[in-house]
């Protein structure tokens, strides 16, 4: 398995990834109708850098890394990850998330922060919990779950 810094070639490949995650309306606040050109931009172009996970020539999972706020705040970065469906299980979000931890140092950031991760995300709570990530804020329904209405959304930060 490889993780390497995606280019505007692979979008493609991050598309089906990007899309059937955010269709599904239950981890990340996108529109679930975002479009393909509006989910490049997202995910590709505002990011300070994009990574891929390939397996056999087949991108399998992605993530980005970007700085969370501007000025003042620019030491803190803030990362999103997405695995597709067929690949889940396998322990690519913990690989990813130990790269990205990695690459925040290398980039000189100070501290990660998870600014919206959906209570009902049991899975992404317990990672990020396990490696590392305290919830510091709790936002009490915040969050619309298609299936299980609102929930909270948790905010999570690691000091690097």
């Amino acid at each position: 398995m490889l993780i390497r810094e995606a280019t505007s070639a692979d979008w493609d490949s991050i598309w089906p990834i990007f899309s059937e995650v955010v269709a599904a309306g239950d981890t990340y606040a996108y529109d679930p109708s975002t479009s393909k050109e509006q989910g490049e931009k997202i995910w590709l172009e505002m990011p300070r850098k994009t990574y891929v996970v390939e397996s056999g020539g087949a991108v399998l999972a992605t993530y980005y890394l970007k700085t969370n706020q501007a000025g003042p705040g620019s030491h803190v970065c803030n990362c999103g990850y997405m695995v597709s469906s067929a690949a889940r299980g396998q322990g690519l979000a913990t690989r990813m998330c130990e790269h990205s931890l990695q690459v925040a140092r290398e980039l000189g950031y100070r501290a990660m922060q998870f600014n919206f991760v959906a209570a009902s995300n049991e899975g992404a709570v317990r990672l990020w919990s396990w490696m590392g990530f305290a919830t510091v804020g709790r936002l009490p329904g915040a969050f619309k779950h298609p299936h299980l209405g609102y929930v909270d959304a948790l905010v999570m930060y690691q000091t690097l």
